[in-house]
């Protein structure tokens, strides 16, 4: 009867209302993730939300950044027959788009939502599904933006790769100069002279018998040859000038 449907539209009313005022509480005190849970417990299943319930959901989710938790209620409501009728469909299927599935990339699903709801003209579908093309545009771009600058090598990688490299030339330059003055160091050694040396020493100690008395005054002379070759050997070195 009808004052049964009035009665029931009321109760219907405020509920919402309680519910509304339930959401933003809980939002409030930053229980924001018992939300979704909280309100279901009164209406069972998400296509019997109420339209301002829905929406209230979608940007309190999308706010806080977790879109994702409307995916499955906000198109489970949307894909409903007896919703599509309603007036403010139009509206949450524009918001669960730009708040939900679009920040999502889920750009193909959009498509088929847009293209399987009951819309008034073609023209209003078309205009949905040129927003999603855009978006789609929009992203592709940003992604590959993303991927040129993450590919791109860092400034200052490369300036101190630099530096370092140059360091690193600079160090094996100077090795190559000592390794190149040890190298004439010892060419320009006297090298007969270290050979006479060596031989006399090796008379003195081994083939002469310094017992015998004759073999005293040839050591003695042998000794002084050693000395001025020994001091010839280890006298400083005026090292040539070294070209690169």
């Amino acid at each position: 009867s009808a004052p049964a449907a009035a009665q029931r539209g009321s109760f219907a009313e405020v509920k919402c209302s309680l519910c509304v005022v339930g959401i933003q509480a809980l939002a409030e005190m930053n229980r924001w993730r018992e939300v979704l849970s909280w309100v279901l417990q009164y209406y069972h299943v998400p296509e019997d939300l109420p339209p301002k319930v829905l929406e209230l959901c979608i940007l309190l989710y999308s706010k806080v950044g977790e879109p994702q938790v409307m995916l499955e209620v906000g198109g489970s409501w949307l894909r409903a027959q007896a919703n599509q009728r309603l007036p403010e469909f139009r509206w949450l299927l524009e918001l669960y788009l730009a708040q939900v599935l679009l920040p999502l990339g889920l750009f193909e699903g959009a498509e088929e939502l847009v293209q399987g709801c009951a819309l008034e003209g073609s023209e209003q579908q078309l205009a949905l599904l040129g927003t999603v093309r855009q978006s789609r545009a929009r992203w592709t771009r940003q992604e590959q933006t993303r991927s040129a600058a993450e590919e791109r090598p860092d400034p200052a990688t490369e300036t101190a790769l630099g530096v370092l490299s140059q360091k690193l030339l600079t160090m094996l330059t100077l090795l190559r100069r000592a390794l190149r003055s040890m190298s004439n160091h010892f060419y320009l050694l006297p090298y007969k002279k270290m050979l006479l040396a060596t031989f006399l020493l090796y008379l003195v100690v081994v083939r002469l018998d310094p017992a015998s008395p004759t073999s005293l005054p040839f050591i003695y002379k042998l000794v002084q040859l050693f000395r001025q070759a020994w001091a010839a050997v280890l006298s400083p070195i005026q090292r040539p000038p070294i070209g690169d």
